[in-house]
Order: structure tokens, then sequence, then C-alpha cells
């Protein structure tokens, strides 16, 4: 039936559209309200606002330089075994307890600059985190182990979270602690169970564990943040409804439908994205101009987070799979100078995100309005500990079965106190929209007392730890002179992945790489069709073209340091 449109007319701020038919009927169509257009600040109050914002970029900046000198002195006398997220949270405490005698003593005002602001943590701090954790997947066998790692890091999270969210409910209920709604409990729950996997990683590389139980503990713990951040959105978003008129079954598989359309959708789009830059850097030679192809790299870096959260996706999965398969894919198309740009400013970028929340962590003990309840932190931090013993020690003795590497009771105890909380559990519970406020100080200052205590007292424990429970080791490391570091900065720093596919010619790819290495399943898929199809393989002519282009740069920087050729040869034998 053909409908022709009589009117057209806009009333308030909703378009009204008034069609009808040949029969004459008439229906009503209400629109979407029109986004309203932000006003634009102009003269005194723009003014204003550039003058407080470039005091913000200042004031971080200037903490961000003073943590570097901190990490410095660090590596310089050879604190290892004192993490580093625990050293710039300790200076963030002191720094925010000076700033407050400034305060104080009416000298200045830096309540505004010293405020941590979420929407900012989102943005800008958050993505190159997760992207770099990501892109360094490319160096150990995540997609021979993605079974077990999805196990830890979603049924694992979920356990987590369910534990947490429903003893805080249940023990509300029974006025045992600050009464919370089910909704919000759940969300406090997933924020919660985001764990830190830098401390984690440092242990595990300490006592020289075997390399696939590290990178099963490594993918988990990247995937985990990923996670919770869902399961938080999705605890909001149930929040936002109106469930009055549902049941609790329904509402369960609503949760369940979300959850799994943020998943999988937002996995998809930044798998899609990935390929996209995979194939358009392949066949789109930027070899030769190292500053295009590296601004190329950097776009489909952000790319996935923007389009995710503009389709009502998560940014955070999206920009941690499209990581995860440039560094496998498109990371072999660049040229051997993008290639180690890449990884060294992605790693520098990670570093400063990481050191700038931490810091802003340890100022908001005296810049954030607090609200503390002894009970309910107590119970907390119990839910907690009982959260993350429930999601490893069941699954690890399940995947057991099913690995010829087994995970060991020691290894066990050890993720399970190696389960830190760290930036993201912190930015989450000041991104909540709770109400009343005192309700939102409370999770707010629940939430940084666990993480200062899982950061400052498991964190410090790690060394004790692993001389209490690897003691003939440790004597081994000390006959050795083995140092125990715990340095991700020195660790990262020193190295240059360079185990790359796209090092091999046609012909040395199948003759050493397919045939040698006995591969199954999704590793023979990936290495017999995939890699052929999103990766360039190179001929003799691009192996020559890429030394040369790296030893003109590595001469070019010894000549420019020896202030000309002369006498470089017998330098160079002395540095080599």
């Amino acid at each position: 039936m053909a409908e022709t449109e009589m009117r057209n007319d806009s009333h308030g701020d909703y378009n009204i559209t008034l069609l009808t038919t040949p029969a004459m009927s008439t229906r009503l169509v209400l629109q979407t309200p029109a986004k309203p257009i932000i006003p634009v600040q102009t003269g005194v109050q723009a003014l204003q606002e550039e003058q407080s914002s470039g005091m913000s970029i200042f004031f971080s900046l200037l903490v961000l330089a003073i943590c570097i000198a901190l990490v410095h002195l660090l590596i310089k006398y050879r604190l290892h075994f004192l993490p580093e997220s625990v050293a710039v949270v300790s200076l963030g405490i002191l720094m925010g307890a000076v700033i407050r005698i400034i305060e104080s003593q009416k000298l200045a005002n830096w309540k505004e600059e010293e405020m941590f602001r979420p929407n900012m943590f989102f943005l800008l701090l958050l993505p190159p985190i997760i992207f770099e954790s990501g892109y360094s997947l490319h160096k150990g066998n995540f997609f021979q182990n993605i079974g077990s790692i999805t196990l830890f890091a979603v049924i694992g999270t979920a356990v987590s979270a369910f534990i947490v969210g429903g003893g805080i409910f249940f023990l509300g209920q029974a006025d045992v602690i600050y009464k919370l709604t089910m909704t919000d409990s759940f969300a406090f729950g997933s924020l919660i169970s985001a764990v830190d996997p830098v401390a984690t990683i440092a242990i595990f590389n300490a006592l020289n564990v075997d390399p696939v139980l590290n990178m099963l503990v490594f993918g988990e713990s990247i995937l985990n943040d990923a996670v919770s951040i869902v399961l938080t959105n999705t605890a909001e978003g149930l929040n936002r409804g109106d469930l009055s008129n549902v049941s609790g079954w329904q509402t369960f598989l609503q949760a369940l439908a979300y959850f799994l359309k943020m998943f999988f959708g937002s996995a998809a789009l930044g798998t899609l994205t990935g390929l996209i830059s995979a194939l358009v850097l392949k066949h789109l030679d930027l070899r030769k101009t190292p500053s295009l192809e590296f601004g190329m790299m950097i776009i489909f870096a952000y790319l996935p987070y923007g389009l995710a959260e503009g389709i009502s996706l998560s940014g955070i999965m999206a920009i941690l799979f499209a990581g995860i398969v440039m560094s496998h894919y498109t990371h072999h198309n660049l040229s051997p100078v993008t290639q180690i740009l890449m990884q060294q400013t992605l790693r520098t970028v990670a570093f400063l995100c990481e050191t700038c929340v931490f810091a802003f962590l340890g100022l908001s003990i005296f810049s954030f309005p607090h609200k503390f309840e002894i009970s309910f932190v107590i119970w907390c931090i119990f839910l907690v500990l009982l959260g993350r013993a429930v999601n490893i020690f069941p699954l690890s003795y399940l995947l057991n079965f099913f690995r010829d590497h087994k995970i060991t009771p020691k290894m066990m105890f050890i993720m399970w106190f190696s389960g830190l909380r760290g930036a993201i559990p912190y930015a989450l519970s000041l991104h909540l929209e709770l109400e009343p406020m005192e309700k939102r100080q409370l999770i707010g200052t629940t939430t940084i007392i666990i993480v200062l205590f899982t950061i400052l007292l498991l964190g410090g424990g790690t060394m004790p730890l692993i001389r209490l429970i690897d003691y003939e080791d440790s004597k081994a490391r000390k006959k050795n002179k083995k140092d125990v570091n715990l340095s991700k900065t020195e660790k990262m720093g020193n190295t240059v992945e360079s185990e790359h596919l796209s090092e091999l010619t046609e012909e040395e790819y199948e003759a050493h790489y397919i045939k040698e290495h006995n591969l199954k399943g999704f590793m023979w898929l990936d290495a017999k069709y995939l890699n052929p199809l999103f990766t360039r393989r190179l001929t003799q002519e691009d192996l020559h073209h890429g030394r040369i282009q790296m030893k003109s740069l590595t001469n070019k920087w010894y000549e420019e340091v020896r202030q000309g050729p002369s006498g470089s040869e017998d330098d160079e034998h002395e540095l080599l």
C-alpha cells in the first residue's frame, strides 16, 4: 500500500511527521529527539577555560616529569625488587600531601588541576595502554592458547564479578554493610575484577616459568581488562533501564545478550579493522616513506575505538583485538625502521599513560571527596580475594585435564596472590553514574583503598613470596648472580622484537616455518593461508634494501656522534 507524506512540522525538539494512506487512515510518527547543539564559549569564559586547561596540562606534565625521574633512579640504583607502580603511587601520595599543606597555607589552589577526569582517562589514556598490550602479544603464541586464555578472561572474570557483586548485595540486604542495589553491586563487582598484568608478568619472568604459562597469564590479564569494562557497561545499561516489570530471569537474559553483543561485536569490529590495515599496507607500499607509513599505523590504531564508541559498542574491546591482529599481520608489512619506531612509540606512550594514572591515583587520596565505612571496605577486600581464588584454582584444575603444560599449585598460588588491581578499577569507579552522591563517594573511596591495598601490600610482598615458596631457586639465582627484576620499563626498553615472519622470503617461509613446525588447527590454517593473504612475502631485493636502510641510519648516527668518520673503526670494535 503506497503512502504519501502530507505534512512535516517541527514542534519543540521533536520532528513530527503526519502520514496518510489512500484509505485516509492517519498515523503519527514520533521520531528521535534532535541532538542539542553545545554552545561555543566565547569571550571571558573561553579565556578562563583556556587558562584552566593550560594549567591542567602543565600540572600533568610536571607530575609525569617527576615520576620519570623517580623511575630512572629506581633503575640506576638497581631497586628492581620494587615495582614501578608501587613507587609512582607512593610518590603521588607524597605529592598530594605536599599540595594539601600548600593549599592549607593559602599559598596556591590546585584543586581543579589535581582532580582526575574520567573522560580524559577513557578517551586519551586507556586506549594507548590497551592497544600496546594487544600489540605486544605477537612475541608469544597467543592464538595457540586462545581457548585457555578466553576461559580465564571471560568465565573467570564473570565468576569473580558475580561473587563480589552477589556478596555485597546479600550482605547489604542483611544490614551488615552499606546497602546497594543489585545492579550497583554487580557494577562494582565487575570493575573491581580488572587485574593489573604488570606485576604478574614481572613475577613470572623472575621465576623463569614455562613460556606457555607466561603467555597464558599475560593474555588472560589483558583480555580481563576489556571483559571487566564490558561487564561494568552492561551493569550500567541495566541500571539506566526500567526493570520494575521485568523478572530476574529476563534481566539475566537481557544482560547476557548485551554482553555478548558488546564482546563479539566489538571484537569483530577490531579484528576487521586490523585485517583491513594489513591489506592496505600490503598493497600500498609506503616502506620508502616511513613517516607516511607510521602515520597510517597510528590512524588504524585509534580508528576502531572511535567507530566502536560511535555505534554503541566497546571501544576498548575493539582496540584490543585491533592491536592483536595488527601485531600478527600488519606489523610484518612495515619497513624495519617503522617496526622499531612503532614498538618504541607505543611503549613510551603506554608508559606515560600508565604513570599518569598511577600518579593521580596517589593524588586522589587528598583530592577525592571520601566516604569511608570500615565494614564495607573489609568485606569488599575479603570478597575480592575470594573471587580471585574461585577464579584461579578451579579453572586451573579444569584446564590441567586438557593441557600438556600443567599449572602447578605453586603457580596457582602466585597467580592468586599477584591479582593486583590498578588503573582501570579506579577510573571506572569515577565513571559510574550513582545516586545519591554518598553512594558514589563510598564506591570511589573503597575502590581506591582496594587498589592501594593490592598494589602496596601484595605488590610489595612479591619478593618475600618468591623467597618463601621458591627458596631453592632463590639460592640458585644468588649463586648465579641473577637479579630478580620487577622493572617493566628497563625490561621493555632493552628489547626490540625481531622475530618477524616478514623477514623470510616466500621459499624460506615454506621450507623453514610451515614444514619444520608441527602446526595444527588454527596455527596451521594461519600459517598456510591467512599469513600469505595478509602479509607481504619479501624478496631478496627487499631484504637487501631493508638492511641498507638500517645500516645507513646507524652510520649516520655514529658519524654525528663521532663528529666525523676518522677513527670510527677502532671505536666500533671497542663497542662490539
